[in-house]
């Protein structure tokens, strides 16, 4: 299975905001949509960095709560690791494993494509080990 599968699964919309965005406007987004990143993007829509739940959770300790008057770019992650369609899942899960990322943005020649979940990669593989499983029992079945 691919990062491709995925996103025909999932769908390829990402939800974004600017580098200048205050950082309470991006954290509603992340309630409203339930998510727990979203990718911030420059003024040519490229990718400027991925603000995640656990940036914020690093960044009150040291700020306190004038860190909520800060932009998103203040606390957003800016070394973006990103996967490509054509990735595997055991590829993608090594990738967030060793890098300790939850969310990957997909780019493909240069545009984005997508954005995946640990959670979306889990739910993929869950699948296929029970697909493969119920194909070994077809085939103990008919032997």
């Amino acid at each position: 299975m691919t990062v491709a599968q995925i996103l025909r699964q999932k769908g390829h919309h990402v939800h974004s905001v600017r580098v200048d965005t205050p950082l309470m406007d991006a954290l509603k987004l992340l309630a409203k949509h339930r998510i727990g990143a979203i990718l911030v993007l420059d003024d040519d829509d490229n990718i400027a960095g991925v603000l995640s739940e656990r940036d914020v959770a690093r960044g009150l300790p040291e700020k306190g709560a004038a860190l909520l008057k800060e932009n998103v770019s203040a606390l957003m992650t800016r070394d973006i690791i990103t996967a490509s369609s054509e990735m595997t899942i055991a590829e993608v899960m090594n990738l967030m494993t060793e890098r300790r990322i939850r969310h990957l943005p997909v780019v493909d020649n240069g545009k984005l494509n997508g954005m995946i979940t640990i959670g979306d990669v889990v739910k993929s593989k869950i699948a296929q080990s029970e697909h493969e499983a119920e194909a070994l029992k077809a085939y103990i079945a008919t032997g």
